[in-house]
């Protein structure tokens, strides 16, 4: 979701592992970009060449061995499945065996509208505070995906840290 600090706990993240950080923004289209500065709220059909070029990029990096850490607003998981599907030995549902691991970053729609209205008036971020609300309306996780939740109000560092030691965990149960 975008205005969760997604950037900056990814970059410190691919930092902390000593792998390569790729930021899910830069896969969009012009289209798409231009769509969001409008204030127009992407579709599925807008977000699937999108998630297809994400996918791409991951798998090339899974087969070479290689760790990254990717920044991306993957709310429905519909578009995480096709996030899964970078693991090529990735089988619906075996959530646990995946090589593709999901952290939520969650807060309150008031938390994320703030950092969204800092953003734009400093001029960051081609997304408007506008497409907030449709960002919560996709928002979708089942507990059964296994998915990491972590609170936005911590400090970065914090986040980053309770990410290393969930995914240690989850790697030697």
């Amino acid at each position: 979701m975008s205005g969760v600090g997604n950037e900056v706990t990814g970059t410190m993240l691919g930092k902390a592992l000593s792998c390569d950080f790729l930021d899910a923004d830069d896969y969009h289209s012009l289209s798409n970009r231009d769509k969001m500065r409008q204030g127009i709220a992407l579709s599925d059909e807008d977000r699937m060449p999108w998630l297809e070029k994400i996918q791409e990029s991951l798998r090339k990096r899974l087969l070479n061995g290689e760790t990254v850490v990717l920044a991306c607003s993957a709310l429905r998981k519909q578009y995480r499945e096709i996030l899964r599907g970078s693991d090529p030995d990735y089988k619906p549902g075996s959530y646990t065996s995946c090589k593709v691991k999901f952290v939520l970053l969650e807060g309150t729609a008031e938390v994320i509208a703030a950092r969204l209205q800092k953003r734009a008036s400093e001029g960051e971020h081609f997304m408007p505070l506008t497409l907030l609300q449709s960002q919560f309306d996709l928002l979708h996780a089942d507990e059964c995906e296994k998915i990491f939740k972590i609170s936005v109000v911590l400090s970065p560092e914090v986040i980053v840290n309770t990410i290393l030691e969930m995914v240690t965990n989850s790697l030697n149960p």
